[in-house]
């Protein structure tokens, strides 16, 4: 069949990447491919931003990949340019930045100040050994479960769930569907928990190493960029005995905009935001009270009485005390705070992987980026990206929760914990924190059934597919820069009848070297 536009809402990675593979695999005119993105940022997610001449930096997220999980992620950016001189693609880039710098932690978790041994993982048989019949369970068995109802209480005692958990942002009341699938996407790298050695990182921030590319290899195409677009609505008729969009309900710059599609084009929409409603603080000043709508999340609300297809939204919107944490970004103008860090981690910082103060009340995890991690960072400008997964306890040292703390109060805490107590004042003074209010970062992670997410290509569309966090795909992983391109090669490719270009899952639960290796780990 020939397309005649393709409409894509969102610019996050999804979005650029279902663009992408409409520019390199389909008939259409890049041209009439448009992107709405209802921000005046790129990237979704994936941002970072540039205060340096303010002495700070921004991030919501900072992401490690895995040389197996992440194949899809890794197809796209294999086809990426990494500039207009050479042959060279984001991939190799990749490649060549973590021959370079290599990740391996000798200080996983530290507790009182010092690094302790991670590699025990103090699980009780038991729990071992419930692990294992978890790996043996049918995901028809586990719906709607909660971690907590299969695990005793000493499992979320055990070094092991510390580790994992804050590796992937588990919480006890999250869903154990996802638990067990990222146990079998991640099982190759289960001897590593401790080490993070099979972790690997783009050069800089996933911003400038993956989005800013990617939009400028789009726009030298030819597609076409709308910002401050808000998709509203959507209304279908009936097609093929299926349902086709036929029209869109924007709002652009705060004006009301309705688009008609003919039945040859294409609309890839983004459904929800991990990020939706995020509030940003100050040295000075908490993040203040998050929106309690986002237009994220309002379309989905909207369209989904529809069809049954369509999933449910509310599930993931229903309780933020279990979907939030704050996250921070903290830039160092000295170098006190990372030369007495690598006295505990014995490592350079960049090549520590994360670290997680196990007797921080907040659960503290913290990551060192290897510098640069923005171009054109100044030598002296130093970052550090973390976040507290338990929001709403206090602190040790600031008797405070985390959603109520200053980035001065949350730095405060943090160098008490490390002991760098000496050394406090020069710390603070050549410090900025950012706190950020994240209620729904874990929302994707809520225990569900099978029909909660809709299908990429729900079996009632004809010339539409929902891509993101928030739609079904069997075997792979939510929270993650691969479940977002696989999205967009399904939505791409189903309709252009080319299934066999969809980057296969690797599947290494099916292999007894690592089936072996995780059985011994699981019980060393």
């Amino acid at each position: 069949m020939t397309f005649n536009k393709a409409y894509i809402i969102g610019n996050g990675l999804a979005g650029l990447a279902s663009a992408f593979y409409l520019v390199t695999d389909s008939n259409i005119d890049p041209n009439k491919i448009t992107i709405y993105e209802n921000s005046a940022f790129d990237g979704g997610s994936l941002d970072a931003f540039d205060f340096s001449h303010n002495n700070y930096y921004f991030m919501r997220g900072f992401r490690m990949l895995e040389k197996n999980v992440y194949s899809a992620f890794f197809d796209f950016i294999s086809k990426i340019p990494f500039d207009k001189d050479t042959n060279k693609t984001l991939l190799d880039d990749f490649y060549e930045f973590n021959n370079e710098v290599k990740t391996f932690s000798v200080s996983r978790l530290v507790e009182k100040g010092k690094a302790i041994n991670a590699r025990q993982f103090k699980l009780k048989f038991a729990d071992r050994v419930r692990i294992l019949m978890l790996l043996a369970k049918n995901e028809n068995e586990i719906e709607n479960l909660k971690i907590s109802d299969f695990f005793s209480e000493s499992f979320f005692n055990s070094n092991f769930w510390i580790e994992f958990a804050t590796t992937f942002s588990f919480q006890p009341w999250h869903s154990l569907e996802e638990f067990k699938r990222y146990i079998l996407r991640f099982i190759q790298c289960s001897p590593l928990l401790d080490s993070q050695s099979c972790i690997r990182s783009t050069r800089y921030n996933q911003y400038h190493s993956v989005t800013k590319p990617t939009k400028e290899f789009l726009i030298n195409k030819g597609v076409n960029f709308v910002y401050n677009a808000k998709l509203i609505n959507a209304s279908f008729k009936n097609a093929n005995d299926k349902l086709a969009v036929n029209t869109l309900q924007m709002q652009i710059n705060d004006e009301p905009n309705e688009i008609a599609l003919s039945n040859n084009d294409l609309v890839f929409m983004t459904l929800g935001s991990m990020t939706s409603m995020y509030s940003v603080g100050s040295m000075k000043s908490a993040p203040p009270q998050h929106a309690n709508e986002s237009s994220d999340w309002n379309f989905w609300k909207n369209i989904a009485p529809i069809s049954k297809e369509f999933g449910n939204p509310d599930l993931f919107l229903a309780d933020h005390n279990a979907t939030q944490w704050v996250s921070f970004t903290i830039t160092f103008t000295n170098p006190v705070f990372f030369n007495l860090l690598e006295n505990i981690t014995r490592t350079k910082a960049g090549r520590e992987g994360p670290i997680t103060i196990k007797d921080s009340p907040w659960l503290i995890s913290f990551a060192l980026p290897n510098h640069p991690h923005f171009v054109g960072q100044p030598e002296n400008l130093q970052v550090m990206w973390g976040y507290g997964m338990h929001s709403n306890t206090k602190g040790t040292f600031v008797n405070k929760t985390l959603p109520e703390c200053t980035g001065e109060e949350i730095l405060h805490e943090i160098i008490k914990h490390l002991k760098f107590d000496e050394h406090l004042n020069e710390i603070m003074q050549g410090a900025t924190c950012i706190p950020c209010m994240l209620p729904l970062i874990t929302s994707q992670f809520m225990p569900r059934n099978k029909h909660d997410r809709p299908k990429v290509v729900p079996k009632c569309a004809e010339n539409f597919a929902f891509i993101g966090q928030y739609c079904e795909i069997d075997h792979d992983i939510v929270f993650t820069l691969e479940y977002s391109v696989r999205s967009a090669q399904q939505a791409v490719f189903t309709h252009l009848r080319k299934l066999e270009k969809v980057t296969p899952i690797y599947k290494g639960w099916r292999r007894l070297s690592h089936l072996f290796g995780a059985f011994r780990t699981v019980f060393r």
